[in-house]
Parts: structure tokens; sequence; C-alpha cells
């Protein structure tokens, strides 16, 4: 296991390496950083000292050198929007979106895995029709929908909760809802299918034929095989969210987290600030890759995982 752990950190210190570089590469084809960064009016000499200042004066070679050495300190200069270090503003906004998303999974697993068990215990009762029914309504729904119409309901409507903003329980509340209802979704339909396949093997025929309890059989037997793509599909959805639907959910709610903050900084042209976000984001997904590498290995130690 240990030697299995470290393989797989390696593997994820080369791709965090490969996104730097892309990241690098794409700062640069968008233009001159320098244009991008300053506004229109900014004369010759700013822009010339500006240059400088940052390094974009310098060859490609030494730029991507001083680069990679910023990136090992966690450095990566000012903010030119806020005017201080970009990665204090990132570590200020990163605890918003992991409790956020988080929360979210947490609350999706909760309601994924009791309902998809139950659903396939009777396969074509009136119980799994419905939760098939839902979890394809749930897989339609788009997250920007969804959050504006828990808006008007219970924000405008009601006003049990505050339509915008961070800092309370209630104010998690409806972003939380937005990101889980459709990962419960996709979860519950995978924990079915997945069941359906481990109840029929002949493993749980032979249990049942001895009379072993049931519970027990579909509790430590079906569902420890059949949790290994549920996991999978867990980690994707954590991804998921993480990489990309948290902008989404965040900016409908104002929800001060990552998103947010990386739509504002793509607004103010600070590419310093974006490019600390987006390599703290792969850094971040990278780390979850590894995890649940090792988690499906402690579950299920025949997995070979390339």
């Amino acid at each position: 296991m240990g030697r299995f752990a470290l393989r797989r950190v390696i593997h994820g210190i080369v791709v965090v390496f490969g996104v730097t570089v892309v990241v690098f590469v794409v700062t640069r084809l968008i233009g001159d950083p320098v244009r991008v960064m300053l506004p229109l009016e900014a004369s010759l000499e700013q822009r010339a000292a500006f240059a400088a200042e940052l390094g974009f004066d310098r060859s490609i070679p030494a730029q991507f050198a001083s680069y990679l050495g910023d990136i090992v300190r966690f450095d990566f200069g000012e903010s030119l929007w806020q005017d201080r270090s970009a990665m204090a503003i990132v570590f200020e906004h990163l605890p918003r979106t992991l409790i956020l998303v988080s929360a979210s999974i947490v609350l999706a697993v909760v309601i994924a895995v009791p309902l998809g068990i139950v659903a396939s215990l009777r396969p074509g009762s009136i119980l799994d029709r419905v939760s098939t029914t839902l979890g394809l309504i749930g897989l339609s729904i788009p997250n920007f929908w969804l959050g504006a119409m828990l808006i008007l309901l219970f924000s405008v409507t009601f006003g049990w909760f505050p339509t915008s903003g961070s800092g309370t329980l209630k104010h998690a509340v409806l972003p939380v809802v937005t990101f889980a209802l459709p990962a419960a979704a996709r979860l519950t339909m995978m924990v079915r299918s997945s069941m359906i396949d481990e109840l029929n093997k002949q493993y749980v025929q032979m249990a049942r034929a001895k009379n072993l309890p049931f519970m027990r059989t579909v509790g430590l037997h079906a569902f420890k095989n059949a949790s290994v793509p549920v996991m999978t599909l867990t980690g994707w959805e954590y991804i998921r969210a993480l990489a990309g639907f948290s902008v989404v959910v965040e900016t409908v709610f104002a929800y001060p987290g990552l998103g947010f903050l990386a739509i504002q900084s793509i607004r103010r042209q600070d590419l310093i600030l974006l490019q600390a976000i987006v390599l703290t984001v792969a850094l971040m997904i990278v780390v979850v890759n590894v995890l649940m590498d090792v988690a499906y290995k402690a579950v299920d130690p025949r997995i070979k995982l390339a």
C-alpha cells in the first residue's frame, strides 16, 4: 500500500507540473500580459516599468524558470485588483469553497446510498420507479436554474434564507442543496445499478440459500463490492464541483468562494490572481484523485490502477 500511495503521489506531482506548463503557455498565448492587465490609457513608460517589475521583459525560458520557482514557494506575486498577496486571497476564499463542496457531497451521499439500496432490493416496485424518475429529473436540471428557483421560492417568497453572501449557516443552505440534489440523483442511479448487479451474483444467492442474515449479506458483502463504482462517481462529483460547478453556483448566490473569486479576477483582468486560483484548484483536484485511488485500494486490494 505504501509503494502504491507513493506512486500515486509522484503521478500527481507530474500532473501538477503539466498543469503549470499549460497555464504558463496559455497566459503567454493570449497576447501581451502587460497589455491585458494594464488599462488602455497606460503610457509606454508605465508598461515598460510594469513588464520589468513582473519579469515579462525577460526571455521565455527565464520567465518559465522564475515562474516555477514562484510556484514552489507558493508565491504568485501581488494581485493587481486587491494590491496584496494573491495566495493570501486564495487561502482566504478556499475554505468557503471546500466547506460548500464537501457539505454538498456528504448530503448527496446521505440521500443517495439508502435510496439506491432500497430501490435495488425491489427492482420495478413503486419505490424503485419513484427513485428512478426523481433521479432522471435531477440529472436533467441545470445547477444555475435550480439555484435560481430555490432563491425565488425560499428566499424571495418565504424569506427563509438570504439570497446571497456568506457568514452564517443559512447562507450555505441553498448553495449546498443546489450542489447536492443533481449529484444525489446521479449517485442514486449508480448505487441502484451497482447493487442490482451484485445482488444477482452467485455469492449473494449462495448466502441467501444458507439463510445468512439478509441485512448482513446486503450491507457487508453486496454493498462493499458495489461501493467501488460509487466511490468513483463520488470522487468525480467532488472534482467536478471543484473544477467548474463552484463557479456557477457561487456566482448565482454571490457566495465568496474560489469560483466567485475567479469570475471577479477575470472581470478585473487580474491574471496573477487568476493564475493562483487555477493552480490551487488543480492541486486540490490532484490531491482528491490520489486520496480516491488510495481509498479504492484499501476497499479492494485486487484493484490495479495504471
